[in-house]
Order: structure tokens, then C-alpha cells, then sequence
């Protein structure tokens, strides 16, 4: 969540600049912290990688569950600089989606079989996948779910989409159908909910929003003068950036998306913005191009950080770049990451609560949604679903210090640049006492399940701050903080490079789509062990600041 004080770009017609406000990074630190590198010559390719894994699966189907009913699809492939391999599954049953079947591999560099990490454990034996709910009683099932969740909001043009699948998260596994439900509301802007119905007794066993969403972005068009990539068409130029991706950004037309069974028939436009001097904006609102300044260099710091400090070559690790569409809907207080589309939305926001939604922490916070669908692809309910949005926190907020950027300083506030001042806060979240918001956790406790994800999300920020800075009280960047712990223990910060190594190999490499907070204590100690050794005090620092939150 960044701020746009001007946004008119320094970039000139005669050249293209780079991305400003690049910083140290831990790639450096990661290559040596997984040594001995291999051989470049000799290092496992994914095709390599993919051929072990698959060796293992077939060898040790027995102990992963497998049986001939069961099929799997690789989702994604990470090798370590030591050639060390870790190959991430979905798994169907009888043609069908497993929620829960997910797992991955772990091989060393000669692809041998290490380890397993699996979402669950549970035997998949079904008498029979025929539902004896129908999928239309499904649909209104959800429907009825959505207009629950939002009372006394008038929702029109309600979409439901049923798919059958296997739930394998929620106690013994069951046929389940899983509908994503989705309305606008009276202001024509979206609403969406994804809700898991028993499909042999139509209880409901599970639901949660299904627009990954930081809750309320964006302030004003704050930043500075910042550079852009761009690409000259003729003699006009647009604003995309093929040094990342073809990454660019279009005008929404203050216009939604028109979306039937899950199906979007009508997308709201995403025109990409042209130019004819390639200077960009003027810093205010009422000049559209300004707000498509802040997205597109919103988009432009997070691949860049992603790439820089962790390796990864775009959001889904494929070299493609994504898309932003700004100026969404009518006064919309939100921003999100769709798969679907692979894209950026943002909305303009109310001018009361929020400003417009393009902030730098919001780039970072819900593109890295997209990181986590390509990886861990948390379930966005329970501890599963709070770890999903602390991820996107933590994540968005080291994008925030990456930048360096003057106009906009690093801090482990989140949104406080796009608050107004009606909304009667100075952020949306503090990372370094989650409770100062009036809704979220500090400490986990066997209830931090049942609150909105955004507010379990408390727990691992708390651990974030802590694993970074330490408890107690501090000034950081020119910001006070004091940060408690829920023992009374002292700890002391290994800082923020390290906490990015760290939660990020933690995410691509151990979590699973139901990691709860135990399993990512388990997860990023692993990840601390890979990274600096069992007996570092990285390490030990992971396991104290877990314990700082009541997390064992």
C-alpha cells in the first residue's frame, strides 16, 4: 500500500529506464546458504526433476495414499541452488478434484527420496461419487450463503457455479460440491463467495470469501516521480513493460465484470493506457492516468522483487507478466487478485474511507495472492486461509522496504497510505501488535480459526515482526513500534532479508493447502534449517518467535 504524490514519470521518449529502488538482496545469502552449489552443468533441470518425482510417486504410492482410482498433476517444481528438488501434486479421485490431496516431494540433488509433505492423511475411499444433492439445490444453497454473509445488502444478478469434488479437508473425506457464488451489489460492484456443500446431506461444511482481497486499499496518488518501461506502437506510446512480462495496464471505464456460473461473459474493459510523450500523469485523481502510474509501478517493484531476492521469474514463476485494470467499478473499496484473469483490480475508492486503491503494499499484498495460488495455494478459510493473508502481508510489506522509495518509507504498517481520515484509523493492520486494529489476534488460541482471515492473519504477522525486529519497544524508519509478546519472553530480530528467505521457502516449499499455524512452525523451521542450519541461530530465532505468539 503505497502512496502517489505525483506520479508523473521521468521517463523520457528517447530511452526506456529501469525500475528504480533496488536494494540488497538475500539471493546472494541463498546460494551460499544451500551450498555446495552443484555444477550448473550438472544442476537438475525440471524435466529432470519432474522424471524423479515421478519415480517416487509410483514407488511409494502405498504411503501417499495412491491408488488406481487416484490420478495426480504436478502444479509446481522448485530446485535448489544444491540441485535439491521439491515437486509439488494435486491429486483427483475418480476424476475429481481432491481439496486436500495435495502434497509434495521432497529429493535431493541426486533424486533420491527425502520427504513428503501432505495437505492431509486421510484414505480416499468413497462408496460412490453420485451426489444425492443435485447441483441446482447446490446453487441455491450458495446463493442463500452470500446473501447471509452480506445482510441488509441488496444483491443482484447472482451467479452460482457448482463443481463436484472430493473434500478431504474437513474430517473424513465426503463428496462435496464446491460452488463459487458470486453478485454485485447495489453499487455494481462485485461479491463473491466460494461455499462447500455435503452432496449427500446438503449441509453446509465450509465457506469463505472467494475475492482474495486486503481488505480496503489505497489512499491517494502518492510516490513521486518514479520510471516506467514502456512500449512505443507507431508513435504513441503504452503502458506495458516487456522487460517484464508484456506486464501492462488498462482503464477499467468505472465498469464490472459480468460473470454467470463462475463463467465471466463480459470482463470489464482493461484498455491499455497510450500516451503520445511518454510522460504519464499528472499526480492528481482526475487525471486517469495517474492512478495507472501507481499500479503499474506497483507491479513493476513486486516482480522485481520477487526476481531479485528470490529467484522467481513472475508471479506464477513462468516469465509471463500479469495485467492491472484500474478506475473498477462505482467509489469500490477494494482491491483483488483473480486467477482467473490473472490480473490486478483496482477500485477507486469512496474518498470517505478510501482513496483510490494503487498502493505499493497493495500491489505486493495481492499479487503475492497470486505467488500462493501458484505454490502453497492455502485454502482461504480457517488457519489455512489467515496464513494466506498474513503471507500477503508479510510479502507486501518487504516489497514496501525493497522499493526504498523516499516518498513512501518501508514500514510494518499495512494500508496506512490509502486510509482516510473517516476511517478513524492510521492503518488497516500492525504487524507489530495486530490487536491495535480492535479485531485481530496476537496470540494464537485453538479459536483463531473461527475470525475472518483477516484478523487470524495477526498470529503470523506478529511472528514476521518479531522473527524481523525483536519485542519490545523501537523506532524503525522513523516509525515507533512496540511489540509484546504473549509469553513474556524476549526476542531478538534476525531482520527482514532473513524473514524473506525464510517465509518465502516455507510457502513454495513445505506448506500445503491445509497448513495450519502449527504446521507453519514446522514449515519455516525447515525452511531455517535448509537456509542457515539446525543448530543456526536463525534458526532458533524461528522457534522463539513462534513461541512469542503461543504457536508450538
Amino acid at each position: 500500500m503505497s502512496r502517489i504524490r505525483q506520479y508523473v514519470s521521468s521517463v523520457r521518449r528517447s530511452r526506456r529506464l529501469a525500475a528504480a529502488g533496488v536494494v540488497a538482496t538475500t539471493a546472494t545469502l541463498l546460494a551460499a546458504a544451500l551450498s555446495p552449489a552443484a555444477d550448473a552443468a550438472d544442476r537438475p533441470t525440471r524435466a529432470t526433476a519432474l522424471r524423479n518425482a515421478a519415480t517416487v510417486v509410483a514407488d511409494r504410492a502405498d504411503a501417499l495414499g495412491l491408488t488406481s482410482v487416484q490420478h495426480t498433476r504436478v502444479r509446481d517444481v522448485i530446485i535448489d541452488k544444491d540441485g535439491a528438488q521439491h515437486v509439488r501434486y494435486d491429486r483427483t479421485y475418480r476424476e475429481l478434484p481432491v481439496l486436500g490431496g495435495d502434497f509434495v516431494v521432497h529429493l535431493a540433488p541426486d533424486g533420491t527420496y527425502r520427504s513428503t509433505d501432505r495437505a492431509t492423511r486421510g484414505t480416499l475411499d468413497l462408496p460412490s461419487i453420485t451426489p444425492a444433492l443435485s447441483a441446482p439445490k447446490a446453487a441455491d444453497a450458495a446463493a442463500t450463503a452470500l446473501r447471509a454473509a452480506r445482510p441488509g445488502q441488496t444483491l443482484r444478478k447472482v451467479t452460482a457455479k457448482p463443481q463436484l469434488i472430493v473434500d478431504a479437508l474437513h474430517g473424513s473425506p465426503r463428496l462435496a460440491w464446491r460452488t463459487d457464488v458470486a453478485a454485485l451489489d447495489s453499487l455494481g460492484n462485485p461479491v463473491a463467495r466460494t461455499v462447500l456443500t455435503d452432496a449427500r446431506t446438503g449441509a453446509r461444511i465450509d465457506a469463505w470469501d472467494s475475492i482474495e482481497t486486503a481488505t480496503g486499499d489505497g489512499q491517494s496518488l502518492y510516490g513521486g516521480t518514479v520510471p516506467l518501461e514502456t512500449t512505443l506502437s507507431g508513435s504513441t506510446y503504452q503502458l506495458k513493460d516487456a522487460t517484464r512480462g508484456n506486464t501492462y495496464t488498462g482503464d477499467a471505464a468505472n465498469k464490472t465484470d459480468l460473470c454467470i456460473f463462475g463463467i465471466c461473459i463480459s470482463r470489464a474493459p482493461s484498455t491499455v493506457f497510450t500516451d503520445a510523450d511518454n510522460h504519464w500523469g499528472t499526480g492528481a485523481t482526475s487525471d486517469r492516468a495517474s492512478a495507472a502510474v501507481d499500479a503499474q509501478y506497483g507491479t513493476n517493484t513486486t516482480w522485481d522483487y520477487y526476481k531479485n531476492v528470490h529467484g522467481r521469474n513472475g508471479i506464477a514463476g513462468d516469465g509471463k507478466g500479469s495485467y492491472n485494470r484500474v478506475h473498477y467499478g462505482n467509489n469500490y473499496n477494494n482491491a483483488f487478485w483473480d486467477d482467473s484473469c490473472f490480473c490486478m483490480t483496482y477500485g477507486d475508492g469512496d474518498g470517505t474511507t478510501f482513496g483510490p486503491l494503487v498502493a505499493l503494499d497493495v500491489a505486493g499484498h495481492e499479487m503475492s495472492h497470486g505467488v500462493t495460488s501458484k505454490t502453497a495455494a492455502l485454502t482461504y478459510s480457517g488457519e489455512p486461509g489467515g496464513l494466506n493473508e498474513a503471507t500477503s502481508d508479510i510479502l507486501g510489506t518487504l516489497v514496501e522496504w525493497y522499493a526504498n522509495n523516499a516518498s513512501d518509507p518501508g514500514d510494518y504498517l499495512i494500508g496506512e497510505e490509502i486510509v482516510r481520515s473517516g476511517f478513524g484509523k492510521a492503518a488497516l493492520r500492525f504487524m507489530d501488535q495486530p490487536s491495535k486494529d480492535g479485531n485481530s489476534a496476537d496470540c494464537w488460541s485453538s479459536s483463531v480459526g473461527n475470525l475472518d482471515v483477516h484478523y487470524s492473519s495477526g498470529v503470523a504477522n506478529h511472528f514476521a515482526y518479531l522473527l524481523a525486529e525483536g519485542s519490545g519497544a523501537r523506532t524503525v524508519n522513523g516509525v515507533s513500534y512496540n511489540s509484546p509478546t504473549c509469553n513474556g519472553s524476549t526476542v531478538t530480530g534476525i531482520g527482514r532479508d532473513k524473514l524473506g528467505a525464510i517465509w518465502y521457502r516455507a510457502l513454495t516449499v513445505y506448506m500445503t493447502s491445509s497448513t495450519k499455524y502449527a504446521g507453519a512452525r514446522t514449515a519455516t523451521l525447515n525452511a531455517a534449517k535448509d537456509l542457515y542450519g539446525a543448530s543456526s541461530p536463525e534458526y532458533a530465532a524461528v522457534a522463539a518467535a513462534w513461541s512469542a505468539v503461543s504457536v508450538s
